[in-house]
């Protein structure tokens, strides 16, 4: 440990099990001075095991879903109650019912592809038009979401995950133009 993010706030999104990246960073974040809140979708709340990451990191769970502006609201509200400003969000949230249920692409259902848009990509626009409203971002902090090479190429299997990725990718650059031209905050 080197006390990399002492001082440094945020949210991390999307930690379900100790098998998920946004896990294992809120980990790592905590054993480099950092502290933040962590939140997930209230149904995943359910599935998880996030409580135990909350004990160990010294921290709550907010639930939020990340398609409700209200929820994303009250989420910040709590958030910068607690630490003013914030340093750093991490959007990991990714969802698919068409992979679940192992879809073929050329025989995706419509409606759960909108759901999986809604929930892996439009969330994170979502995400940072929350936070910028509220000014809720220290100047320089970062807004990162996970993403899958599958944005840029072509996996079999991984259904329309790719063009979720892709419109992910998307919001990253277009938001964080404005971000940073306006708020001098980075988007990746």
């Amino acid at each position: 440990m080197y006390n990399l993010l002492k001082g440094k706030k945020g949210i991390i999104f999307g930690a379900l099990d100790e098998n998920s990246i946004a896990w294992k960073t809120a980990e790592r974040v905590h054993e480099e001075g950092g502290t933040f809140v962590l939140t997930n979708a209230p149904v995943a709340l359910r599935m998880g095991k996030i409580n135990d990451l909350a004990t160990a990191c010294n921290t709550e769970v907010v639930p939020a879903d990340a398609t409700s502006m209200e929820d994303l609201q009250n989420l910040f509200d709590i958030a910068t109650e607690k630490y003013g400003k914030l340093d750093f969000i991490l959007h990991s949230i990714g969802m698919s019912i068409n992979v679940r249920k192992k879809k073929d692409y050329t025989d995706l259902n419509h409606e759960w592809m909108k759901k999986t848009m809604d929930i892996s990509a439009m969330s994170f626009h979502r995400v940072m038009q929350t936070a910028f409203k509220m000014d809720a971002m220290n100047e320089g902090a970062s807004i990162l979401a996970l993403t899958y090479i599958a944005g840029q190429r072509t996996f079999p299997g991984y259904g329309e995950m790719a063009e979720a990725k892709s419109m992910l990718e998307s919001f990253a650059r277009s938001f964080g133009y404005y971000y940073g031209v306006n708020k001098k905050v980075r988007v990746n």
